[in-house]
């Protein structure tokens, strides 16, 4: 089709080691023949019957059909025997030009981005306005959010140097130092499929430990500030998993005004407090 519209032969050549002979038809035409009965349309007649030609094995069954019947069809034309005369022969040629065979895939990269996007996309289990992006972590485009529990010069510092250590091995980072709650700064980071959320909280500034959270599971674990930027390496090169990491560490839970609890008998806890003081509760209530 594309070659007939543009009039160009898409044809591929293969050269021969060694010339060899075909069975070919020579052809001559009646060209007053062949311009009464088709007009404008004689070359196209032409071309195809040469094309035919080319080889005996495709031209054969329009000879015959020729000389028992008279007449016989080619591309929607009719073809009568006084408009040709055939003449067996061999050719000698050193290449054979054929039309390939093409698969042409439908589809480009948007498509293969938007089925990874679809694949990726879910809702938090009962809440519906809680969307997440569940890329893997090596191809995730930012693989860690560093929040900050308070806008204090000191908190800052800290979120600064552990972002700068993390860009320094190439880690992809977004800080996130709105004013917004916690909770709403881990669901935007959700949004964007950022696997990991580093906080630092005012337990940083006394022990110089950080919050890591994973997306998936809101699991989080409290870890060294120097170990950070080699565990989160470690698991986007997949050198360790998320599943070995928490086996490793002290699991904790941090509400949104910075307190945090360990776990305890393996549970995570979570602190809250209210206008009569503070209290923990175990994070999943019973």
């Amino acid at each position: 089709v594309h070659s007939k519209k543009t009039n160009t032969p898409m044809v591929a050549t293969q050269r021969l080691d060694k010339p060899m002979e075909i069975e070919v038809a020579k052809l001559k035409f009646d060209r007053k023949a062949l311009g009464k009965a088709f007009r404008q349309d004689q070359r196209v007649v032409s071309g195809a019957l040469e094309a035919l030609a080319e080889s005996w094995t495709d031209f054969e069954p329009i000879a015959t059909a020729l000389e028992t019947e008279g007449k016989t069809t080619v591309d929607g034309f009719e073809i009568t025997k006084d408009m040709l005369t055939w003449t067996k022969v061999k050719k000698r040629v050193n290449e054979i030009k054929f039309t390939p065979s093409v698969i042409e895939p439908s589809f480009g990269m948007g498509r293969i981005l938007y089925s990874l996007l679809e694949h990726s996309f879910y809702q938090r289990e009962g809440d519906e306005q809680r969307i997440v992006m569940k890329f893997k972590p090596a191809v995730a485009p930012n693989k860690c959010a560093i929040l900050p529990i308070s806008s204090g010069p000191e908190v800052n510092a800290v979120v600064d140097e552990i972002a700068a250590e993390l860009m320094e091995s190439d880690i992809s980072t977004k800080v996130d130092k709105s004013g917004a709650a916690l909770g709403r700064r881990y669901a935007r980071a959700d949004e964007l499929g950022v696997p990991f959320a580093i906080t630092v909280d005012f337990e940083t500034l006394k022990d110089d430990t950080v919050t890591l959270r994973e997306r998936d599971s809101m699991v989080q674990i409290r870890l060294a500030k120097e170990e950070i930027t080699k565990l989160i390496f470690d698991i986007v090169h997949g050198r360790t998993s998320w599943d070995e990491v928490v086996k490793l560490h002290r699991v904790v839970q941090v509400s949104e005004d910075g307190e945090e609890a360990a776990a305890a008998g393996g549970a995570a806890t979570v602190v809250e407090s209210n206008s009569r003081g503070s209290f923990s509760r175990p994070a999943e209530k019973i």
